[in-house]
């Protein structure tokens, strides 16, 4: 057996677990194991030795797959000296002593013997370890001397300042990491394995020299088992860093084991140290500035566009024939239906396709911004997917939406009209059939061919009645018919049944005028035969029926429904009714006066033994149907008077939902409106600096966001407005939609203009322009800025530049320069020059840009300096996207020198700057 223990070498390391390494700036004593600290520590702590087990376990097979085996339990694994020579071959890259295959003890004491006899040649001092136990499987011997080999192999050769030593794994690794601000590890971490247990320090270790893998904005302190995990999954995907611990182990421990940490970590300084000459290579193509990165990110956010705008030109075709179909619905109900569904296109759908318009705006101009600073050529979209046609299309919309308003409720008024006037002629039309109900059966009646003179007498003095009757009911025809042709000018859906009704009644007219003229002209050739009439009664019957008629129509004038809309609408008709109650004590006296004329009667024919032949002959009004007429006008005055002043009741809420509406638009209104001049004056001003400028828009932006429940509240008041049917407001010249679409614009305008200092920053950072700079091009610019629109037209900015010194004078060369120079700011021709355009004007006459020729030099580096590369040299140099993003856009080469599957990264690098760079 060696005798290990005699040995004097540089590095001595034993498997003490109990090295206090709380401060980064640790000795190499502090690693360095003693006897008496070995004797004192005969057994591991076992959560310790649990995670010492899975990660040297890891850490081995991550070298013995390379030969094509690997080890289940590390002491008992090891014992025969096999796979320990084999591993220290494998890290090692030198061949050690032909092993011993013999299956006796002493054959393994002999190759055990071996690998030992190899780690002691490297310069290590092993303390208390030999072959025995080993062999035995000793497992606080066996992970000692897995510990030994990975600090002599893994970690000794990790570097810091010039220093080799194993406690440099950890802040050499952390060093680049320390400014995230998640309270990652500090910039010297040193041994303190805490500052690793929350997990944040791995990922951010794999965020900086691999930041495509790593979200770590997204990660949280307090949840370290997923980001443990995160960072694990991720290094054994993309790094081929085999996962070393649980994350479990060591969230459930007080301190995890400092060798485990330190191995796992070892691996990944290995991992990014072996990519380190590829990184020099790709930090053109992918760092400062990432050209493909970038490229790409541009794709996306023109696809982007692409979509977001066919999604809102589709909404916008599908809803404006929806606005623009004017075709009514039959009845209130149904168009009442309409309105409801436009409410809730206005509450609910058109609002997110606002923010989506304006949002699609604000990344169109970032997109554009992006472009010019990476030298790009300005993005077109496809077409009729321009800003402008969405503009277009909007516009057309909103002008459907103005007049389909507008025109529900007037079709709704139309209908409530309609409903009233049709009502009121099948009130009037029954009227008049139950008043001709036998009418033409009593006119063909021939009673006068067998009646006595008196009864001739009688039978003409009762036909004169009917006539007085008859002309009375003249009015109420023509009321019908009269109705009936309004229905029918107002298109009524129930015409037909109307106009037959109304015939009917019409033909019925005729034909009684006609009946009552024949019968006239019998009784008039038999009246020179009678004499004798009875004057009372004639009296009675002529001031009877025009009064019973006047009764008919009290009645149904007090039974007639009405429509308004405004307080001073129903006071008129209550005054209209005090009127008529006015006239019921002459009405009363009259009564009175026509009954006595009845008694009268009856007490003359009692007094001269006259023996009537029972009622009056000359009328059917009789006394009771009088009294009983009367007596239904006495009870329906009373239901006319609850029924207006619940009329009244109504109008005077509606009255004060119209102020309540008005008062509180007349302060959201105006308060729109100044928000929006304040707006302007603070695009123009722009004091300080972009950051404060940016800061306070966005202040200004939350206190306009902040007064959205003032909106809300005068909805909420609109709505019950609509909900009345209360169809104007003299109270307020503010309607909702003046509202809304100042509220739509407002916020619009805001948002452009926080998008307008953004990208102001974005090309200030990109460019290197001072704040100075900054202020001394906007004060150019708002100096030849004469009408505070934003933006200069030609002969504006042509006055600009000749202030800054450029030829563009009135003369053929000055013009074509002036026109190069629009060319660049105006790559759309709008004729007029934004402040984002002029200021990336001025910063790129100063400011070098990356060229084709810098992008070509860099993929020659990737290539070794050959013409061409090949797709294996691209997926091997770049992250695994953007090597995909290469082989999809290269051409093949096509030169002398091409081998099978080379590709031409000139003809690549230059098409990414446009052909202006070719």
């Amino acid at each position: 057996m060696v005798d290990y223990h005699a040995a004097n070498q540089s590095y001595q390391y034993g498997p003490s677990s109990g090295s206090n390494g709380a401060g980064g700036g640790g000795s190499m004593g502090d690693y360095m194991a003693q006897e008496d600290d070995w004797d004192r520590d005969l057994l591991l702590d076992p959560a310790w030795e649990k995670q010492q087990r899975k990660t040297f376990t890891a850490w081995c097979n991550s070298h013995l797959r390379k030969a094509g085996t690997q080890i289940e339990n590390i002491d008992e694994d090891f014992r025969d000296g096999l796979k320990l020579m084999l591993l220290l071959e494998v890290i090692s890259g030198e061949r050690l002593p032909k092993p011993e295959r013999g299956k006796m003890r002493v054959h393994k004491i002999n190759n055990v013997n071996k690998a030992l006899d190899f780690i002691a040649s490297k310069g290590v001092k092993l303390v208390s370890i030999g072959a025995e136990e080993i062999v035995d499987g000793n497992a606080k011997m066996t992970l000692g001397m897995i510990w030994t080999i990975i600090l002599r192999f893994a970690i000794q050769d990790i570097s810091v300042e010039g220093e080799s030593r194993e406690p440099a794994v950890i802040p050499v690794c952390s060093q680049p990491i320390a400014p995230h601000d998640h309270g990652g590890p500090p910039p010297n971490l040193g041994l303190s394995i805490p500052s690793w247990k929350d997990g944040l320090a791995f990922n951010a270790l794999i965020h900086r020299h691999r930041p495509e893998l790593i979200e770590y904005d997204k990660l949280r302190k307090d949840d370290p088992v997923t980001n443990l995990n995160n960072a694990f999954e991720v290094a054994e995907k993309y790094l081929d860093i085999p996962k070393m611990l649980d994350a479990e182990d060591i969230v459930n421990t007080a301190r995890p084991d400092e060798k485990a940490i330190m191995t796992y970590v070892s691996s990944f300084y290995h991992a990014f140290s072996g990519a380190h000459l590829a990184a020099t290579a790709q930090c053109r193509c992918c760092l400062s500035p990432p050209v493909l990165a970038v490229n790409q990110e541009n794709e996306h956010l023109m696809e982007d566009y692409e979509r977001l705008a066919s999604d809102l030109l589709e909404w916008i075709r599908r809803t404006i024939p929806w606005l623009e179909d004017r075709v009514p619905q039959k009845t209130i109900q149904e168009m009442q239906q309409k309105l409801e569904d436009f409410r809730d296109y206005r509450r609910v759908h058109k609002p997110p396709k606002v923010q989506e318009k304006c949002q699609l705006e604000i990344n169109f101009n970032t997109l554009q911004t992006k472009l010019r600073l990476s030298n790009r050529p300005a993005f077109m979209p496809s077409e009729g997917k321009m800003v402008s046609d969405i503009n277009n299309g909007w516009q057309h919309l909103e002008q459907a939406e103005k007049g389909y308003e507008e025109w529900l409720l007037n079709e709704i008024r139309r209908l409530e009209r309609l409903d009233h006037l049709a009502e009121k002629f099948r009130q009037k039309a029954s009227i008049h059939e139950a008043w001709t109900d036998g009418k033409e059966a009593m006119l063909k009646h021939r009673d006068y061919e067998t009646a006595t003179l008196s009864d001739i007498k009688a039978l003409i003095r009762k036909h004169e009645a009917f006539e007085s009757d008859l002309a009375a009911h003249q009015d109420r025809v023509e009321q019908i018919a009269a109705i009936a042709q309004e229905l029918n000018e107002l298109d009524y859906y129930d015409s037909h049944n109307v106009n037959t009704r109304c015939q009917k009644i019409c033909d019925q007219w005729d034909a009684l005028g006609s009946l009552t003229h024949s019968r006239r002209e019998a009784l008039e050739k038999t009246e020179k035969q009678l004499e004798t009439i009875d004057q009372l009664h004639l009296e009675y019957a002529k001031r009877a029926a025009p009064f019973n008629n006047w009764m008919e129509s009290a009645m149904e004038d007090l039974q007639d429904m009405f429509i308004v809309h405004t307080i001073e609408e129903i006071e008129g008709l209550i005054s209209a009714h005090d009127q008529f109650k006015s006239t019921l004590p002459d009405a009363d006296r009259e009564r009175e006066a026509i009954l006595a004329i009845h008694k009268e009667a009856q007490r003359i024919a009692e007094s001269n033994h006259i023996k009537l032949s029972g009622s009056n002959p000359y009328t059917t009004v009789t006394p009771q149907i009088i009294n009983s007429k009367w007596e239904k006008v006495q009870q329906l005055v009373p239901k006319r008077d609850h029924a207006l002043l619940e009329e009244q009741s109504k109008q005077q809420s509606n009255e004060h939902l119209r102020r309540q509406f008005a008062s509180q638009a007349n302060i959201v209104g105006p308060w729109i409106q100044t928000k929006m001049e304040e707006i302007g004056r603070i695009s123009i001003e722009m004091n300080g600096t972009l950051e404060d400028q940016l800061s306070h828009l966005k202040q200004y932006e939350r206190s306009i966001v902040d007064y959205k429940p003032n909106l809300d509240l005068l909805e909420q008041q609109h709505q019950l407005i609509q909900e009345a049917l209360i169809f104007d407001n003299k109270h307020t010249n503010y309607t909702m939609e003046h509202i809304r679409v100042g509220w739509e614009q407002l916020l619009t305008t805001i948002a452009r203009t926080i998008n307008e200092v953004e990208n102001q920053i974005l090309t200030r950072d990109a460019k290197g322009i001072s704040q100075e700079q900054m202020q001394e091009f906007r004060a150019s610019f708002n100096h030849f800025d004469k009408d505070h629109g934003g933006a200069l037209g030609p002969e504006e900015f042509k006055a600009c530049l000749i202030s800054l010194g450029y030829d563009v004078e009135n003369d053929r060369q000055g013009d074509a320069e002036f026109n190069r120079i629009m060319s660049v700011v105006d790559p759309n021709h709008s004729g007029l020059v934004t402040f984002q355009a002029f200021i990336d004007f001025m910063s790129r006459e100063t400011t070098d840009t990356d060229t084709a020729d810098q992008v070509i030099a860099s993929f020659k580096v990737l290539a070794g300096d050959k013409n061409f590369i090949t797709a294996e040299e691209l997926r091997r140099e770049l992250p695994p996207d953007q090597a995909e993003y290469c082989i999809a856009r290269m051409a093949p080469y096509q030169g002398p020198d091409a081998v099978p599957g080379a590709l031409d990264y000139k003809s690549f690098s230059t098409a990414l700057y446009g052909e202006s760079d070719l």
